[in-house]
């Protein structure tokens, strides 16, 4: 059986529902697995707890989800991009878990290598460790975080093959790869599919094993968050030209 869907709306087929834990890869705009966000959308589902680095911004990324009012819970480490965010929060419409966003890359990451939980220094003190336990190891304190195991993760990747190998491009190797082991069911785009042979072994990041289902992205100009330029260099003409 192939892992190849035809459209990120037919690969969530079914694969979604109401009260769901989704994960979602990319960093800030670049990685962002755009094709399933908007099918994730398009299902209507509501009640999501969402499990990302941040949530995109006003009406790009996941901030979709929240304009559409699909979201609950959202676990992330940054959201300082998003005003509907901090209005729906504000508003007590939204519950917020903020987690640093080391611990939130290790928490994604253990529960896709099967460890329940770990201890880190990260948080000690402040609002983060209130509520969690916490244990004494060579005179310092460290606080209990969990694992993250999600029903569904989405992921964006620069090229696959057709058992789901996955290789990722600059910023969007930074959660990605970790958000695809912490899926149940995990479903990738991939801007370039290679239909004959596979990719080459030493190349692939995310292993095949990982990836239950697999779509070609839509090509589409990737939006910059923040975009920052410098003002052109005078130019001045030689004397005597």
């Amino acid at each position: 059986m192939t892992k190849h869907w035809s459209s990120a709306a037919e690969a969530l087929h079914e694969v979604v529902r109401d009260g769901a834990t989704i994960a979602v890869g990319g960093f800030g705009l670049s990685g962002n697995p755009t094709d399933l966000i908007e099918a994730l959308r398009d299902t209507g589902a509501t009640d999501l707890t969402i499990v990302s680095n941040n949530m995109g911004v006003d009406g790009k990324g996941l901030g979709i989800l929240l304009e559409n009012r699909q979201v609950r819970k959202v676990v992330a480490s940054y959201v300082g991009e998003n005003k509907l965010f901090a209005k729906q929060f504000l508003d007590g419409e939204l519950e917020v878990e903020f987690t640093p966003q080391g611990t939130l890359a290790e928490r994604l990451r253990a529960g896709g290598a099967g460890i329940a939980g770990f201890y880190t220094k990260t948080g000690v003190g402040t609002p983060v460790a209130e509520g969690k336990p916490t244990e004494v190891f060579d005179g310092e304190t460290y606080v209990l975080e969990r694992g993250i195991v999600a029903d569904l993760a989405l992921v964006h990747a620069f090229r696959a093959d057709r058992e789901g190998n996955l290789v990722f491009r600059h910023t969007a190797r930074n959660f990605n790869p970790i958000v695809a082991t912490a899926g149940r069911l995990t479903i990738a785009e991939a801007e370039e599919v290679v239909e004959d042979g596979y990719l080459d072994p030493n190349t692939v990041v995310t292993p095949g094993i990982f990836v239950q289902r697999l779509v070609t992205a839509t090509p589409r100009v990737k939006d910059i968050e923040q975009r920052t330029v410098r003002p052109a260099a005078a130019t001045t003409t030689p004397a005597g030209a």
